[in-house]
């Protein structure tokens, strides 16, 4: 599966398994984005990434990790 920067929920549980640990609401948006860049299935424009949509994926994080 591609995933692309409008699949928050989807983009956030790659993360959750990727960094189990990793704390949500401790991450930079910087390091954020780089890690959504370096997920494998990720397939989409970096140019087209906005804090909105970071937030959007924090958000998922967070509320996963509940």
């Amino acid at each position: 599966m591609n995933l692309k920067w409008i699949d928050s929920l989807d983009i956030a549980l790659a993360l959750i398994d990727k960094y189990p640990e990793q704390d949500p609401l401790a991450i930079r948006f910087t390091d954020l984005r780089d890690w959504v860049l370096a997920l494998e299935e990720f397939d989409d424009d970096p140019e087209h990434c906005s804090e909105r949509i970071l937030e959007a994926i924090q958000l998922c994080w967070i509320d996963e990790n509940d």
